[in-house]
Formats: structure tokens, C-alpha cells, sequence
């Protein structure tokens, strides 16, 4: 298992890969191909070099978080263990983006096994969360912040749960140094200020006390403490998951919640569990890729990998016209069954293995127009409520039938780990908005997350709100196998609807156009939102930009490196080579490292 992996001289099982990837093109100015072939010079326009080990290696939404995991599997822990501590250091510093109020989702692979595990770390909504609750209220939809929007939060029995199952070193010790930062303080960051500064209007009086003293953040550079998280951390670190589930946290954070009119109570909070899944798995592109089921839009990520391979994307040529109106549009189908569809299994049968199935996908990859974009999608599936793909809501909203197009603005961190023994970790976890709820706790120092409003209202929808049951999802970790079973890479990025489209473009330059893992996360980026709206990057061309418009796309150009596009990060198995490449994206503040 996880504690006694093989060392990663031991090939035997990952020579898939190399073989696989042999006849990717290299392209030029992006450096060697995947499979370790030289090919063009290192490219100067990438803003970070390769992050290459022998051993191990990291990558998280922050450097603190990535110091910390290189660390944890230096002194000998274990992938699980480095994630563990990462996701505890990003809760403090990165604030608003996630925390123990928060969610969490997971991919392991084992080493030894090669065996894949899920875990589903999001909570259920408030035991008083029916449609005619919201109705005695006047409301027609979930609020989007404060109290009603707060569900159960699962990342903390995710930590423990993962650690518990899979972990090597002491659960108090994998949280230290979250304790430290939120005790000591952590010096803030000028993309940090910004987004305090951005957000934090959102936030009650305890949270702008905090993040927004005296109307503003603290300068860059300035120390953040937040005593009262470090105390519950310091609690979680000695008791476990029931320090938070179980004990006065959970008294504390449903006595708030109450008081603020929410739908959640104590026994809600003592009732929640992780869930141990099966990843959904498909072949694409010579890989296996592996995504967490629903109640995610891990069906949408395979879904839309499924029907682009079955167009010439190579022949095209990366980021031409047709190669980004194909993307876009075989998006807006994807996302059109996942609107339909997506909730938790437990309360909804969603029609996983019809909606993935080859043939549907093959029909469903022909079905748009080559040479116009559509506004409005329909579901492929019959279903009894016909939703189109996002058409009823604008960013930042949501439709009556399903969870829209989302404009994310703080959200989510991911981080990813492979160890010494070729045990890997895919992670993600969020508030959702930029600080949730907009809720701090004074007496915890949690900020409480806004999941619960995905659910929708619209009684025939299979996502309606319903008394413990999880929202709809747009966290989806990736994980990539060979045909024979080894680790291939680890994938995931923030960014809300734009994951999917995010890693299917980064899937495109790794495995289509033969990128290295930095340059395929560094490679310019579309987003699609509702309707006919897409941001593009301005490192694409005008003329391809003036074609897409042609084409009957409102396209918007943005300029720099923004967190729209996501936060992209990766570990790579180079098996030709015997090394691990670790990327992170510059779009946000996510680091790589590895030894």
C-alpha cells in the first residue's frame, strides 16, 4: 500500500508511457517532447523553468504549501502525507480561495498496487434544506453567500479520512506547520493583498476585521495571523476529524449558523462521513484518465475528451481557428449534459455509463456547426426537464435547472504529489466563491464555504436541495495511467467551470502537440462562459481571435496572466528518463518542486 511503495528504479510496470508518447510531435520553441526525445531548444517565452527530481515531488497553490510537502516526503512520508500537510498549509494561506470550512476531493494511486481510490470529501445540505423552506422565504433560488449558501464542510474529515487510511507519519506533525503559519503568521503576497482587496467586501464584520483591517488588507509583505484558526487546528491535530464533527467546533460553527438563519444544524455537522469511491475511467490519447464520478463534473471532463479525439485537433494546429471553435463547442455539448444531469447518486440516478458511452459520444462530437458557434445547446439525453447548456445564466449565476456558467473569482486550490515509491496524490479543495459565504466564525477562525448554493430549487431536477444530500460539484482532480497500469501524471487547476476546459487544453498540448509539462500549462488559454462569450488570452493572435469572431463568438481578450484562466498544475512520469517533472501555472500562485 501507500507506506511501502517501490522505489522508482523499479520500471517493470511504467514503460507504457514512454512507448505511448513516442510519437507525439515535439513543437517548436516548447523544448523536448513528454517522452524525454530532444527535440526543439528551451523556450524562452516560458515564464518558469522545468522542475525535475529523481525521488519526489510537489506542486500547490502556494510555496509555503509546496515547501511543506517536499519537506514531508524528505524526512520519509508518503504522498498522502504530503498532501495532507499541504491542503492544512493552503487553508491558512490562501484564505480565500479554501480552508477547513471548505470541501475536498481526492485521487490516490498506489505504488504497489497500481490500485486507484476516490474520496469524496463534500458535505450534505442542512438537515432544514427543502425547496419549501427556501419558498417560506420568499427566495426562488439558494442564496449565493451567507448562511443558506453554507453546506456541511468535508475537508477536514477528507484529511483525516485520507491519513487514516493511507497515511505514514503522525497526523498531529502533518499539521504543524499549518498550525505554525496561522499562529506565527505568513508574510502576504501582493497577488494575496489584491484578492483580499477584491473579495473581502464580501465578508461579515469578524472577517473583515481580519482580512480588511481598517478597510484594507495588510501591505505585502506584512504578517496575517489568525489565532483562533490556529487553535482549532491545534484541536483537529490531537483529536482528529471529531474536534470539528464532533465537539465544540461543530457547536460553535452551528450555534453561528442558526443565528444567522441557515438551514444546518448540530446533528448535521455529527452526521457527516467522507465517501470511498470508484474513479470514472476512459482512454484517451494512449493514456487511461481517471475523474471522480458524481455528484462532480468528472463525467463532463471525459465527455468532452471523448469527443475531441475524435476530431484532426493535430491537422488543425494548436490554438488555429477551428482547433478552438471545435474545443469551444464540443464544451458547450459537454457541459449541456452536465447541467441536465449532474447531483448526488445517492439521490439522483445520473446516468453515468449512458452519457460516456463511445457510441453517444461519437454522434455527439458531430454535433455542431463547423462553421458557426452556437448560443444555445440542448441536452443529448432525454430527460424529463430539458435544460440548455448554461443559456439561462449569466457568469456568476446559475439557470432554474442546473449550475450554469460560473465567473470565479477567488475559489479553489489544487495540489498533487508522487513520492519515493511512486504513490501519487491528486487534490483539490475550495470554499467555492472568494471566502465562500462571506461567513467568518469569530471564536474558530473558519471561513465557511457557499457549496450548498448549487443546489437548485426546481422540485424535477435531479440537484434540488434535499436534507443531507451534496451539491452539484465543479471540483475534478485527474489522474493518468498507461495501458499497462503505471502512473502516467497527476492534473488539476482552480477555476470553477474552467477546469474542464482548462485541462482539456493542457491535455491537448501534452499528449496532441508533444509540449512539456510547464509549456503545456503555460500555453495560452480560451474560457468559454454562457452563450456565445469567450476570454482568450492575448498571446493568441488577432487573426485567429478576428476568425473566431467571424465564426460568431463574442470574444473578449485579457490581458497578463489572470487567475480566469485557471491555476493549472502537473506531475509528469518521465519513465524514459527515470525523473519526475513537476509544473505550475504563473496564473495564480502555485509552485513546483522536487528532488
Amino acid at each position: 500500500m501507500f507506506r511501502r511503495g517501490r522505489v522508482r528504479g523499479d520500471r517493470t510496470r511504467r514503460v507504457g508511457l514512454a512507448v505511448a508518447l513516442a510519437a507525439v510531435p515535439a513543437v517548436p520553441g516548447c523544448g523536448p517532447s513528454p517522452s524525454g526525445e530532444s527535440g526543439a531548444a528551451w523556450n524562452p517565452a516560458s515564464s518558469r523553468p522545468d522542475v525535475r527530481g529523481t525521488r519526489g515531488a510537489v506542486s500547490a497553490g502556494h510555496p509555503l504549501a509546496a515547501a511543506t510537502g517536499l519537506a514531508v516526503l524528505r524526512d520519509g512520508g508518503n504522498a498522502v502525507d504530503a498532501a495532507v500537510a499541504m491542503a492544512a498549509v493552503l487553508a491558512v494561506v490562501r484564505p480565500h480561495m479554501n480552508g477547513i470550512g471548505g470541501d475536498a476531493f481526492a485521487i490516490f494511486y498506489d505504488g504497489e498496487t497500481g490500485a486507484l481510490h476516490g474520496l469524496n470529501g463534500s458535505g450534505g445540505a442542512g438537515s432544514r434544506a427543502t425547496p419549501e423552506f427556501f419558498a417560506e422565504r420568499g427566495l426562488a433560488a439558494i442564496p449565493e453567500t451567507g448562511a443558506l449558501s453554507v453546506s456541511v464542510p468535508g475537508a477536514v474529515a477528507a484529511w483525516h479520512d485520507a491519513h487514516a487510511r493511507f497515511g505514514a507519519l503522525p497526523f498531529s506533525s502533518l499539521l504543524a506547520p499549518a498550525i505554525g503559519y496561522a499562529e506565527d503568521g505568513f508574510p502576504v503576497s501582493v497577488r494575496l493583498a489584491s484578492d483580499m482587496a477584491s473579495q473581502g467586501e464580501a465578508l461579515n464584520a469578524a472577517g473583515q476585521a481580519l482580512y480588511l483591517p481598517g478597510g484594507r488588507p495588510p501591505s505585502p509583505g506584512a504578517l496575517l495571523r489568525n489565532p483562533a484558526l490556529a487553535a482549532t487546528l491545534r484541536a483537529i491535530a490531537a483529536e482528529g476529524k471529531d474536534a470539528f464533527y464532533q465537539g465544540g467546533v461543530a457547536e460553535r460553527l452551528a450555534a453561528f449558523l442558526d443565528a444567522e438563519g441557515g438551514a444546518l444544524d448540530l446533528s448535521d455537522f455529527r452526521e457527516h462521513e467522507s465517501t470511498w469511491v470508484a474513479p470514472l475511467a476512459a482512454r484517451h490519447l494512449g493514456v487511461q484518465l481517471h475523474v471522480l464520478p458524481p455528484n462532480t463534473q468528472g463525467i463532463a471532463q471525459l465527455a468532452l475528451a471523448g469527443m475531441a479525439e475524435r476530431h484532426p485537433l493535430a491537422e488543425m494546429g494548436h490554438n488555429a481557428a477551428a482547433y478552438l471553435h471545435t474545443l469551444i463547442e464540443l464544451k458547450k455539448l459537454a457541459f449541456a449534459d452536465r447541467d441536465a444531469w449532474v447531483a448526488d447518486p445517492d439521490f439522483a440516478d445520473v446516468p453515468v455509463a449512458r452519457l460516456l458511452d463511445s457510441d453517444y459520444l461519437a454522434a455527439r462530437s458531430q454535433a455542431f456547426d463547423a462553421n458557426s458557434a452556437a448560443a444555445d445547446v440542448a441536452t443529448g439525453e432525454p430527460r424529463a426537464v430539458q435544460s440548455s447548456a448554461s443559456s439561462d445564466a449569466d457568469a456568476g449565476g446559475a439557470p432554474a435547472g442546473g449550475p450554469g456558467a460560473l465567473d470565479d473569482s477567488g475559489d479553489t486550490v489544487y495540489l498533487t504529489a508522487v513520492d519515493q515509491w511512486g504513490n501519487a496524490v491528486s487534490w483539490i479543495q475550495s470554499l467555492f466563491h472568494g471566502f465562500g459565504s462571506g461567513l467568518l466564525e469569530p471564536e474558530t477562525g473558519v471561513v465557511l464555504h457557499n457549496r450548498g448554493s448549487l443546489h437548485v430549487l426546481q422540485a424535477d431536477h435531479p440537484n434540488v436541495v434535499a436534507p443531507g444530500k451534496r451539491p452539484y460539484h465543479t471540483l475534478t482532480p485527474l489522474l493518468a495511467t498507461t495501458p499497462a497500469g503505471a502512473l502516467a501524471f497527476t492534473l488539476g487547476t482552480p477555476g470553477g467551470d474552467g477546469q474542464a476546459q482548462s485541462i482539456m487544453q493542457i491535455l491537448n498540448n501534452l499528449l496532441v502537440f508533444g509540449m512539456t509539462p510547464q509549456a503545456a500549462i503555460e500555453a495560452p488559454r480560451f474560457r468559454s462562459y454562457s452563450g456565445l462569450r469567450v476570454d482568450v488570452e492575448d498571446r493568441i493572435p488577432g487573426a485567429v481571435l478576428e476568425a473566431l469572431a467571424s465564426l460568431g463568438h463574442e470574444v473578449s481578450v485579457v490581458s497578463g496572466w489572470t487567475a480566469t484562466f485557471g491555476g493549472a498544475q502537473m506531475i509528469f512520469v518521465d519513465e524514459a528518463n527515470g525523473t519526475l517533472a513537476a509544473a505550475a501555472d504563473p496564473r495564480r500562485e502555485a509552485y513546483a518542486l522536487a528532488y
